[in-house]
């Protein structure tokens, strides 16, 4: 929800001005940080481990209002940002204007600038979330597996923005179904049935290093790759656009694919085993 809420704001709302500051800002806002705030993953397969126990009107129900939360949690982010937007249009009125071009990344010295320092933080995150994960492990610590997932959750959203750049193409050379999302359909799909069977292989071997290397990856790397902010944000400018039916379809082959899937590499192993 807050993922949602806050891409009303950071990728609807303020897209623009962000990008106009800088557009590596606008993507490292949106698709880097709220797009792995959220993570479609996780939600399909606590959906998968409720049907795996037989309560699958308990599934169902958890898929709906997690979408009717998440599409009106965005809605909300919208209309409070419009909101926000007016009192500084407002105040800039009565000489609370702010300095755009002084703030703007617009030239090849600032965007070396900017990207040396955000290199400089990322090895840093990731020397100190080496460190602290070999320390952890080594006291037999539940933290381990955190800190393996910050580690390897970079590598999840590079992944994604990839996979992004599927999105609008379409299939084939005559680019059928351009409003299809596929590169946000790949991950959230392909994520989705990893984390499910990341859950067969720690069901099957059960041992401290499988646990925490398993979900270390689960957290970090497919929580990264999939995302719910993001789909969200496709579903609404889908179903506000003039073919609003788009969005009921996006959201029912992203969810019913992704639980379908899931349900063969994981439920079905369960069932067969009889460990439920």
């Amino acid at each position: 929800m807050v993922g949602s809420f806050l891409m009303g704001w950071c990728g609807v709302v303020f897209k623009a001005d962000i990008s106009y500051r800088s557009d590596f800002l606008a993507i490292g806002l949106t698709t880097g940080y709220l797009g792995s705030v959220t993570t479609f993953s996780g939600w399909n397969q606590k959906m998968l481990e409720l049907s795996v126990e037989g309560h699958w009107v308990f599934a169902g129900l958890g898929f709906l209002i997690g979408l009717f939360l998440a599409a009106y949690s965005i809605i909300f982010g919208v209309e409070t940002s419009n909101c926000f937007r007016q009192l500084l249009v407002r105040s800039s009125r009565y000489g609370v204007a702010s300095s755009r071009k002084s703030w703007r990344v617009d030239s090849h010295k600032r965007h070396l600038a900017v990207l040396a320092v955000f290199l400089l933080l990322l090895a840093g995150l990731w020397s100190m979330s080496g460190i602290l994960m070999r320390q952890e492990f080594n006291s037999n610590s539940s933290e381990t597996q955190l800190w393996l997932a910050c580690i390897v959750g970079p590598l999840g959203v590079w992944v994604r923005w990839f996979l992004a750049r599927l999105n609008g193409r379409g299939l084939g050379k005559t680019g059928l179904l351009k409003w299809v999302p596929f590169g946000t359909l790949i991950a959230n799909v392909s994520a989705a049935c990893i984390m499910a069977a990341l859950a067969t292989v720690k069901r099957e071997v059960n041992t401290k290093t499988c646990d925490i290397v398993a979900t270390g990856i689960q957290f970090g790397f497919l929580g990264c790759l999939s995302t719910v902010s993001t789909f969200i944000a496709e579903f609404n400018a889908m179903r506000e656009s003039k073919y609003p039916w788009r969005a009921c379809i996006y959201a029912i082959v992203t969810i019913c694919t992704s639980f379908c899937l899931g349900t063969l590499i994981y439920s079905v192993p369960v069932w067969a085993k009889g460990d439920n």
